[in-house]
């Protein structure tokens, strides 16, 4: 006798049932195919905005305020952007009081050309021009130079001539004095920041520099008063002997060595104020 297959049987209204279920059970999970959210009769609105956040940053200025007047009237090289910083390669002047003591003599001399004419807050020889640096790139910059000057020794140079200088683009002029001993030298020293400057894709220095020390400074393209008459002037009060001896004549009696350049004698500075 053979047992025929056991097949399960339910009634109609447990059928019913469960599929009522387990259409609830489809409609309640995400993605399901056939599923519709249920929507509202009214349609949706934006809540409005409140006036104080509205008017939160009405005095708030993307572009950074350029106000001459904080900085002696100089008229921006290139305009600052944020996380750029401006950098200058160069060599520091230390000065002593004989150097400040001709300053005096030759400043207050080119005022009577140029009244505007002012004393530089610092002394320093140029080894580039001013560039841009992303702040990520100043430490390897930074490193980059020092292994570049690390092997240069100490030298001796000279700057004794007079001479009037312009930035590029004209808008502020500069006494000087400039190298006349020790050109060489810098022209090493500029060819190995020059390399640097490659490396970061930035402007090397000038093809024919000039190197000098500026004493002064005004705003405005001030060379048709301070050369010719006024530059014969300047020089013949540097060669003066009565100046040349204030100008080295030292606390011991001896006479200084002239300024010399050590071997670590490059700095940077980062600057958010004028190039």
């Amino acid at each position: 006798m053979s047992a025929a297959p056991l097949v399960g049987y339910s009634s109609s209204g447990s059928e019913d049932e469960d599929e009522a279920e387990a259409e609830a059970r489809a409609q309640a999970r995400p993605g399901a195919g056939g599923c519709r959210r249920a929507q509202s009769p009214l349609p949706s609105q934006r809540l409005p905005v409140p006036d104080s956040v509205l008017h939160m940053f009405l005095d708030t200025k993307e572009e950074p305020e350029d106000d001459r007047e904080k900085h002696g009237g100089r008229v921006r090289t290139f305009p600052h952007e944020r996380g750029n910083w401006a950098t200058h390669v160069y060599v520091p002047y230390e000065t002593r009081e004989e150097f400040l003591g001709l300053l005096d003599v030759l400043l207050p001399h080119a005022q009577t050309y140029v009244p505007r004419l002012v004393q530089m807050e610092a002394f320093h020889l140029s080894l580039s021009q001013s560039v841009v640096l992303r702040h990520h790139w100043i430490l390897p910059f930074v490193q980059a130079l020092k292994d570049r000057v690390a092997s240069f020794q100490r030298f001796f140079f000279t700057a004794n001539r007079v001479k009037i200088y312009t930035n590029q683009e004209k808008t502020r002029t500069f006494v000087g004095l400039e190298v006349t001993s020790g050109h060489a030298q810098f022209l090493d020293l500029v060819s190995e920041v020059d390399r640097v400057m490659e490396e970061f894709d930035l402007t090397t220095f000038y093809q024919d520099p000039s190197f000098h020390v500026s004493l002064a400074w005004c705003v405005g393209d001030a060379r048709l008063q301070l050369e010719g008459r006024c530059l014969r002037e300047l020089q013949a009060l540097w060669c003066a002997p009565e100046v040349c001896a204030l100008a080295w004549i030292s606390h011991d009696n001896r006479t200084p060595e002239p300024t010399a350049l050590n071997k670590r004698p490059l700095e940077h500075v980062y600057r958010t104020s004028l190039p």
